[in-house]
């Protein structure tokens, strides 16, 4: 028998948008309880320098930035907790979520910061390597690479928008795409053709990520004739997209193809009454950390008013 537990405030996930949620939630005194899920901290743990948050004029390391986040949210009083929300049952008013399929919580309101995460090519040397060279975001890395040569692997719109703007930034931008075209749309692939220091590599696949300490270059075999390179570079990008971490949900919420929640434009209100999505769950386009700090805002005070509506 599941120990069952009732809460006002229920909030999954511990990046950007679950934090501010939850110092926003505990302002309103609706004492919210915080599962951190897998990855306490979200995407910014595997993040190292952080340059582009207002208010770090130094910048700062992404995990020491979610630990200050975190002594924000305790400090104002949130219940921050580890575990894993494994199911959920949003079919009726009081919304129910098993976590680490044991405890049962009864939740008025949810508000799911579950956050995406990035695809990898699952090399390990591009897990040894992540963070020293490795990385998944050209907007948030890119500055890090001004005047090197680097390296893109991905064929649609993100690829071909990263590549675009390491290009401003980078010497030579390779990018390696495995089939003989892209799937960006028309005008993104235009204007990296158009590009005169991105050089692209049709029907590639990435063989290896090479370097001891940091990324010194990339092996890349043609998929079509066997043949094999190597090219010298200081970053490696992986743009191959993000996966949204929205599966147990899937039953309840709506979402889009990819998986993304679908939110009320200019809310953060899901089709079900009482629950909320922010942060990367919801959104494809922005996915930085500024973006979802201020939805995990927009949904505690979504969710402060709708308790308030109900009489709470």
């Amino acid at each position: 028998m599941s120990s069952v537990e009732k809460v006002s405030c229920l909030i999954i996930g511990s990046g950007p948008a679950g934090y501010t949620a939850a110092i926003y939630a505990s302002r309103a005194n609706l004492k919210p309880v915080l599962y951190q899920g897998i990855q306490p901290g979200g995407q910014l743990t595997i993040t190292t320098e952080v340059e582009n948050y207002p208010g770090y004029p130094e910048g700062i390391q992404g995990p020491e930035m979610m630990v200050d986040f975190e002594k924000q949210a305790k400090r104002m009083g949130a219940d921050i907790r580890f575990g894993l929300a494994t199911k959920v049952d949003f079919s009726d008013s009081l919304h129910k979520v098993w976590i680490d399929e044991e405890k049962e919580i009864h939740a008025d309101t949810v508000i799911i910061a579950t956050g995406a995460s990035a695809k990898w090519l699952g090399l390990p040397s591009e897990e040894r390597l992540n963070g020293y060279g490795v990385s998944a975001c050209a907007v948030c890395d890119g500055f890090f690479f001004r005047g090197k040569e680097v390296a893109i692997v991905g064929a649609g719109d993100t690829a071909a928008e990263e590549a675009h703007y390491l290009s401003k930034l980078c010497t030579t931008v390779h990018m390696f795409v495995r089939r003989e075209q892209m799937r960006a749309s028309k005008v993104m692939q235009d204007r990296v053709l158009n590009t005169p220091n991105i050089k692209v590599y049709w029907n590639t696949d990435t063989d290896e990520i090479l370097g001891e300490k940091n990324v010194t270059g990339v092996r890349i075999v043609n998929n079509k004739t066997g043949e094999k390179q190597e090219i010298p570079v200081s970053g490696f990008f992986v743009a191959i997209g993000h996966q949204p971490n929205s599966d147990i949900f899937k039953p309840f919420i709506n979402m889009d193809e990819a998986g993304y929640i679908q939110t009320t434009p200019g809310t953060s209100k899901t089709n079900v009454i009482g629950i909320f999505a922010c942060g990367d769950v919801q959104d494809k386009n922005y996915r930085q950390a500024i973006t979802a700090a201020g939805s995990g805002c927009m949904a505690a005070i979504d969710a402060e008013r709708y308790l308030a509506s109900i009489g709470h």
